[in-house]
């Protein structure tokens, strides 16, 4: 039995022992809850946000940041390509590391990979995206991506035509790696396994990744996010150091690492793409904890998601944080100010949409989440999805914690009314 085999069907049982862990920190008062989600202890095993504690390192005073302020951007795409396994350019001091039998071996297996992703779900997801999201993406030039870690990959895969994708998510924002970081014999396995997971199940297993990849000094979303976008065919051309000010306004990152942030701000990087076809594309990406008990205090990054303009929001493996009543304001900001919405389960529960404010499009198979989310089942997805009059169409690919094609769903929510000031 190949050791993939293996782990996918050791998942169940997993899955199944996080729970018992994670369903008792869920039946205190709800002040209690919301503290608790704060340091991730809510399904933080499968969870695309982490705990606080890391928000808080990464704005320590360290040398690391330092690497960011004034980036080489011909190294951050040469990065890229090395942590992707694809071939740095020719005048890249990389080429003497890409030569080595491990790298060369890495780059072989990550192919192998990346082309089975492709068959599986890239060239799927295009395809469907391109017929079922076609109106969608002529009339969404800004994606929001709340809880999603460094998944630029899926929000690129459904979104190919945006510029500008705002990414948020409780794990620290991480620098360019350096190239000690490189040269350590750890590091290209430790990538291999956290992406693992995502070319499978389409999700990140975030307590694996984090520790795999704090061991090799991977230090954020950021290096991931730079391996994703030159695996989706997109060229770095800068990357910047960012913050959200107490009142939501994008700054530069201060350049004096010694001097202690302010308590309000909100740590960011700006990542500036070229497309597959040359259309220039921003990324941004903040750690942020998005629960109502921690936006009471720093609101900036509802401050800076209110003046973004009409949304396209996207969702998926959000641990059903949206479905409790301690992510209000969150899940209001993304209520008011989307023109579109497509998510999977784990989103915003039904009962948060306005009636006759949206029109809906199922699509796949709405049956009952993992055991870990047992208590998110929702009837009324139940209803609509075998309503025989509009009945729910096809999803050529697998998505969200229930991975397999045969159980994945998603719902595109067109919003129906204006929207609001």
């Amino acid at each position: 039995m190949s050791l993939r085999t293996a782990a996918l069907r050791l998942l169940p049982a997993a899955l199944l022992l996080l729970s018992a862990c994670s369903e008792s920190n869920t039946k205190t008062e709800i002040a209690t809850s919301a503290r608790e989600e704060t340091m991730a202890t809510t399904a933080d095993a499968l969870d695309s946000t982490k705990s606080a504690s890391p928000v808080a390192s990464a704005t320590k005073a360290t040398p690391r940041p330092i690497r960011l302020t004034v980036p080489d951007t011909a190294y951050a795409q040469d990065v890229a390509l090395f942590l992707g396994g694809q071939q740095p350019s020719q005048h890249s001091d990389l080429t003497k590391l890409a030569a080595t039998p491990a790298w060369q071996a890495f780059a072989q297996d990550q192919d192998k990979s990346w082309d089975k992703y492709r068959a599986t779900h890239t060239t799927r997801m295009t395809q469907w995206a391109n017929t079922e999201l076609d109106s969608v993406h002529a009339n969404s030039p800004t994606i929001f991506y709340p809880f999603s870690g460094p998944d630029f990959l899926n929000v690129f895969t459904m979104f190919p035509t945006s510029q500008t994708y705002v990414l948020m998510g409780l794990e620290p924002v991480g620098s360019i790696p350096a190239r000690t970081t490189l040269e350590n014999p750890k590091l290209l396995p430790a990538v291999k396994t956290s992406l693992w997971s995502v070319l499978n199940f389409s999700f990140f297993r975030t307590n694996d990744m984090a520790v795999d990849l704090k061991s090799v000094e991977l230090d954020g979303a950021l290096p991931l996010m730079m391996l994703f976008a030159t695996r989706t065919g997109n060229q770095i051309t800068v990357i910047r150091p960012v913050q959200l000010d107490a009142t939501g306004q994008l700054q530069d990152a201060p350049t004096d690492t010694t001097q202690t942030p302010n308590p309000k701000s909100i740590p960011g990087v700006e990542m500036k793409l070229l497309g597959p076809n040359g259309q220039p594309k921003t990324v941004y990406y903040f750690s942020a904890d998005l629960s109502d008990w921690k936006l009471t205090s720093k609101s900036a990054p509802l401050e800076f998601v209110r003046h973004l303009g009409p949304l396209t929001t996207y969702v998926k493996s959000a641990t059903y944080l949206m479905h409790k009543s301690y992510f209000n304001k969150i899940r209001r900001v993304i209520l008011r100010r989307s023109r579109y919405i497509l998510q999977d389960d784990s989103g915003i529960a039904m009962k948060y949409f306005q009636k006759g404010a949206w029109q809906f499009d199922y699509y796949g198979t709405y049956r009952r989440p993992i055991n870990l989310f047992a208590k998110q089942y929702q009837p009324e997805l139940t209803t609509a999805y075998r309503d025989t009059l509009h009945r729910p169409k096809a999803l050529p690919f697998g998505t969200g914690y229930n991975w397999r094609q045969t159980d994945s769903n998603l719902l595109l929510a067109k919003r129906l009314v204006p929207l609001a000031d």
